[in-house]
């Protein structure tokens, strides 16, 4: 299937919908988001990496920020906090530059490294997007976590791949649906910005949206 640029979705919205399927439709089908203090510190790290007009050259590597990508294929589009090019045997030709250089695209996390994010995910989702855009390969990119400031490489496999693809499929027809999944409250609830809006003890049976718009009436 190949979608139109109207039916996109924010790349950004798969490490959401992998995380808690509840907290994505919230953000991006019911528009509700609240700040706290690990959204606010992400945003500010993101700063640095977002200036797509630093550029730099280091050797057998190049440099970019803040790049545009979008996939028809996938349905979405996004940013890649830096867009390296390696130069090596495989890769693509720059306008300017001599040989081959290979597409590593790294994303920036505020935390240190967890398995239950889609951290992942979204990279491995930014790759495709390149592949479809670059028409190369893209085997692996890297994770920068600010807590140990540190590199963690990815390694791309078929599964990941997969995966990417089954979830945005899957949040293709929720957003088309405009459908909020139930309340599954799980520990990592205390941690969402979206938890007061989310209320998982009270909204098991409510979606949000219904909750906040009876809340207004009664003000009224």
């Amino acid at each position: 299937m190949i979608y139109g640029e109207e039916d996109f979705l924010p790349l950004s919205g798969l490490q959401h919908f992998a995380f808690c399927r509840r907290q994505w439709a919230l953000i991006h089908i019911e528009n509700q988001w609240e700040e706290n203090y690990r959204t606010v510190d992400g945003a500010l790290f993101h700063e640095n990496a977002h200036n797509p007009e630093y550029q730099e050259s280091r050797g057998n590597r190049f440099i970019t920020r803040g790049v545009n990508i979008c996939s028809a294929e996938l349905g979405v589009s996004g940013t890649c906090d830096i867009l390296e090019y390696h130069r090596g045997d495989a890769g693509i030709p720059l306008a300017g530059k001599d040989g081959l250089w290979q597409p590593y695209p790294v994303e920036y996390k505020r935390g240190r490294p967890r398995e239950d994010t889609g951290d992942t995910l979204q990279l491995c989702g930014q790759a495709m997007c390149l592949e479809n855009m670059l028409c190369c390969e893209i085997p692996e990119g890297a994770l920068y976590y600010g807590e140990i400031r540190r590199r963690q490489p990815v390694t791309f496999t078929q599964e990941q791949r997969a995966k990417v693809k089954e979830l945005l499929a899957q949040m293709h027809d929720l957003y088309k649906r405009g459908y909020t999944p139930k309340v599954k409250p799980t520990k990592s609830c205390n941690a969402c910005s979206l938890k007061e809006l989310c209320l998982p003890k009270l909204m098991r049976n409510r979606s949000v949206a219904s909750y906040l718009r009876e809340a207004m009436e009664e003000m009224l």
